[in-house]
């Protein structure tokens, strides 16, 4: 047996491993599906499964299922891309997103200490305060300030636990995670700027828009290349606040045809557009050392959103 880029090679020259995504039919779940190398054989879950599309049923809220699932399928990797998103949300529902953000994380890692798989725990930029005012590297401490983040950071914190030291555990956070499909802010700004002549958003929050597209990428060189660093970042490159988003949306859909006229953005303050759940003021990633390991050349952020939006044409 040979290793190609940390895919094992059979002795007919076909590379074959075996990847369990769960969160499949989730944004960045689609986009992984749309990028699977030659010879992977995917297995692909979400919470209701699909027979009509191979989805099969997988609730992240129930470790036991988790467990279940890597000791029947006994994947060579696990890509654990689904999560409980909904920011505000988590606020009221603290144990549920426990469950499925550090719960399952664990019941993964744990069920691959036996079967001898690896896994890949998407995170976020939320594990971090945002305070600090520049990039924050992939060493540093977490600090999350919300529900979300501490239940996202109690994931990493079992990855790190259950199998810290081995190289078989692998968290690749990102931030503000766009895509064709699905809910997120890009397709929100879209929809809003056909529906009115005015919007208000956020504009003392900064970070990076990160591309579905990319992020795919991102975590499929992770197996290609056989990386084994603790923890990656990766997010599109630059820096934007949400208010610059919005703008470059209405910008760029008039430019590729999908509306006749930008609504006009108006910048607020975190202070005039109050939520249940504090977010992190600054939270770029320092994707350095990452894009270097992972051998992948960055997007700027307005390219991929442009990129984004040009699929909805």
């Amino acid at each position: 047996m040979g290793c190609i880029r940390g895919i094992t090679e059979n002795s007919r020259g076909g590379i074959r491993m075996k990847v369990l995504l769960n969160g499949a039919a989730g944004q960045l779940g689609q986009a992984l599906r749309q990028q699977v190398p030659a010879g992977v054989e995917l297995i692909v879950t979400s919470r209701s499964g699909d027979p009509a599309t191979d989805l099969l049923p997988l609730d992240l809220a129930d470790a036991a299922v988790c467990q279940a699932a890597v000791l029947e399928h006994r994947p060579d990797w696990v890509f654990n891309a689904g999560a409980y998103t909904a920011v505000d949300k988590a606020e009221s529902e603290p144990e549920l997103a426990l469950a499925v953000n550090g719960g399952a994380p664990r019941a993964f890692a744990e069920a691959l200490l036996e079967t001898g798989g690896r896994l890949l725990q998407v995170s976020t930029d939320f594990v971090f305060n945002g305070q600090q005012g520049s990039p924050y590297r992939p060493e540093q401490a977490r600090d999350p300030l919300g529900a979300y983040g501490r239940t996202k950071a109690a994931g990493e914190e079992a990855v790190e636990e259950v199998l810290g030291g081995s190289g078989r555990g692998v968290i690749l956070r990102t931030s503000w995670v766009m895509g064709p499909v699905g809910k997120n802010f890009a397709l929100t700004m879209l929809r809003l700027h056909r529906e009115r002549q005015q919007i208000g958003v956020v504009e003392d929050q900064v970070g990076c828009p990160t591309s579905t597209h990319t992020l795919a990428a991102a975590c499929w060189r992770v197996i290609s290349a056989g990386i084994s660093e603790p923890v990656l970042h990766w997010s599109d490159a630059g820096a934007a606040s949400w208010f610059d988003v919005a703008v470059a949306v209405g910008e760029l859909a008039q430019e590729l045809g999908l509306l006749e006229q930008p609504a006009l953005v108006n910048p607020l303050t975190t202070a005039e557009y109050p939520l249940p759940a504090q977010r992190p003021s600054y939270s770029l990633l320092d994707c350095s050392s990452s894009r270097k390991a992972l051998g992948l050349d960055p997007t700027p952020w307005r390219q991929a959103l442009r990129q984004l939006l040009a699929t909805l044409q």
